[in-house]
């Protein structure tokens, strides 16, 4: 998506007519469906004038300009892409990154600075930092940079920002700066000749043309590459809020010999903003320094999918830093220099269990226990995630806790996310959707690049599953709310078709081996290495498999434990339909808890979700919510 497409001197007349943010006004409302802030509007008419002074002066007029460029994947847009070929006739593309920023401070954060924006003193990435994150997710997915005849560069143009204030050309940034440079107002010629060295040929159509013809790779499932991540290859490139974060964390972990106190970072974010490829790209980094890291959850599905995925080859010795939250309970304090928290949502209010023996009890809460291990803590969360009774897990409880140690507390929040196709207005849609945020998109739109499709038979769901497993393997799961009982399997090792629709038949994913008595072991894996293993692509996934995860589509039975009321114009959660005995036993909460769940199930997925409801009024509901079925129903 692009908001605006031009030639150079087109884009000039546009200026000089005051038509262009009219323009991307109106390209912005066809395909956001709402109004851009003021204060973008206000940025558009501010920061291309001085794009056209340097157009003009250097007579670049037959170069093409790409405004507001929606990253492949990602709701996240690039200020301005020039296109056109160089001075050696080399085709180049320019990232360029617009900042009206007047002055800024160096952070206490190597890599970060402070600057006044939205109206207040902000900790931000460096510009050139925020440059090279586009460029090399750009590098990563788009197939036309590994044509030799191509060329993709970066920068920012900071055309308020004076040299006189030297924090941003400071030497600590000079290795990111010789790649990215960053321009001032007072740079203006020698912008100018960066240019021309890269665009003066023109013909910048021409590049445009292969450009949004060119092919965009697959997205990445995290999950297929934990392995070369933690051999601190770049497999992910962060970007904005996700450098910020990952910053900190490097930066507080290099240091913390060096404080007294206690260092606890909180990074929230929904469903795709990175979270996990945050978590496992710092701990990459920090023990390729030497440092002793550990990557905690409260998810056995996951922590033990992350277990076998490294626990072979030159990996192995990697395996041991994966723990559970209360795998720390009776560490030494500060015996760890950094534990990452992920899913700390799933906290719970103790490690103990009715497993646990009486000496090896513990006194203390487990998020007490988390941050008493280690000099550095960092813990990643979604507040609406949480789904059982006993997990607490929250930003106010691990700030309450911090204090009690006398931390320092620093919080981040992601707002860029990957999934969904990299639609905020799928995810904004779910949340309105299930009452769980006010966030204004009511309805699904009809141009929405998620796919979203409701079926007629349970059935459909398994074979375009199977469908999509045959071209990809391992891409797709079906899963379903826990509104059947989830048996032991038969003597033979068969599993029993605990969920029957109609003439559809399907089985959960298999009960933990440990606690299962067998005349015949079953072929396929134990539940936890569900996500992960191909031979378990037919069984029916829960919460509890898929939390932490995501498949390119995801094929949901929506059960009748949350069904729409029209008589009351709301949701209503049903204990009695639940055969989930942990989430029954907090009724007080369940309609909340099942609600997260289906946000949880709903969001799993990178390109697709296809739903079949148990309960009719729901879909209707649900249908009423999304314009391709209010414009299908209204022909009926």
């Amino acid at each position: 998506m692009r908001l605006y497409q031009n030639s150079a001197q087109e884009l000039i007349n546009d200026l000089n007519y005051n038509k262009l943010s009219d323009k991307l006004k109106q390209s912005f409302v066809a395909y956001y469906g709402h109004n851009p802030s003021q204060g973008e509007y206000n940025a558009w008419n501010n920061s291309f004038q001085f794009i056209k002074n340097e157009l003009q002066e250097n007579k670049l007029y037959n170069i093409y300009v790409v405004i507001e460029y929606e990253l492949p994947y990602s709701a996240r847009r690039i200020d301005v892409i020039l296109m056109g070929h160089g001075t050696e006739n080399f085709k180049n593309i320019i990232i360029v990154e617009l900042k009206q920023w007047s002055s800024a401070k160096l952070s206490e954060i190597e890599g970060n600075v402070i600057t006044y924006v939205g109206h207040q003193e902000r900790e931000v990435p460096h510009p050139s930092e925020q440059v090279a994150g586009y460029y090399y997710y750009m590098k990563d997915f788009m197939e036309i940079f590994n044509r030799d005849d191509y060329g993709l560069y970066g920068c920012s143009y900071c055309h308020n920002y004076s040299q006189t204030d030297k924090t941003l050309l400071d030497v600590s940034f000079n290795n990111v700066l010789s790649k990215f440079p960053l321009f001032t107002r007072d740079d203006f010629k020698k912008f100018g000749d960066y240019l021309k060295d890269k665009l003066s040929n023109g013909n910048g159509l021409d590049v445009y043309n292969d450009f949004i013809t060119g092919d965009i790779k697959p997205s990445k499932k995290l999950i297929d590459y934990t392995s070369d991540i933690l051999r601190n290859q770049k497999v992910f490139s962060l970007i904005d809020d996700q450098i910020l974060a990952n910053n900190t964390i490097i930066d507080r972990a290099k240091k913390a010999a060096t404080f007294k106190h206690k260092s606890v970072i909180i990074v929230e974010g929904g469903p795709g903003t990175g979270k996990s490829v945050i978590a496992l790209n710092a701990m990459a980094e920090l023990l390729s320094k030497g440092f002793k890291v550990y990557h905690a959850t409260g998810s056995k599905a996951f922590t033990s999918s992350l277990q076998k995925i490294v626990g072979s080859g030159d990996m192995r010795s990697v395996k041991n830093f994966f723990l559970y939250f209360n795998s720390v309970s009776h560490a030494i304090t500060n015996e760890i220099d950094v534990l990452i928290a992920d899913e700390a949502h799933r906290i719970r209010k103790s490690s103990n269990n009715r497993y646990t023996r009486p000496e090896r009890r513990s006194t203390l809460p487990q998020i007490e226990e988390l941050i008493n291990s280690a000099k550095v803590s960092v813990f990643f969360i979604d507040e609406h995630q949480l789904v059982r009774p006993e997990e607490i897990g929250s930003i106010k409880l691990i700030t309450e806790a911090a204090k009690k140690f006398g931390a320092k507390v620093y919080n981040f929040q992601l707002k860029t996310q990957f999934r969904c196709s990299g639609s905020d207005g799928y995810l904004n849609w779910i949340d309105s959707l299930l009452n769980i945020n006010d966030t204004g998109n009511e309805f699904l739109s009809k141009n929405e690049k998620m796919e979203f499709k409701i079926v007629d038979d349970p059935q459909i769901l398994r074979d375009e599953m199977n469908l999509r497993n045959s071209k990809n393997t391992n891409s797709a799961r079906m899963v379903a709310g826990f509104c059947w009982p989830w048996s032991n399997p038969n003597e033979n090792g068969t599993l029993v078709d605990d969920i029957v629709i109609g003439d559809f038949k399907a089985t959960w994913e298999l009960k933990d081996f440990a606690k299962i008595k067998f005349t015949k072991k079953p072929e396929t894996p134990a539940w936890n290495l569900w996500p992960i293993d191909p031979s378990c692509s037919n069984q029916v996934g829960s919460i509890y498999t898929i939390q932490g995860f995501e498949f390119d589509y995801i094929f949901l039975i929506w059960g009748n434990d949350l069904v729409y009321d029209y008589s009351i114009n709301d949701w209503v959660g049903k204990p009695e339909n639940s055969k989930d005995p942990v989430i029954r036993k907090g009724k007080e909460k369940f309609t909340e808890h099942v609600k997260n769940i289906y946000r949880i199930l709903l969001t799993r997925a990178r390109y697709g979700v296809y739903v079949y409801f148990v309960d009719a009024d729901t879909r209707k509901f649900v249908e009423s919510r999304i314009e391709m079925y209010m414009v299908k129903n209204s022909k009926i």
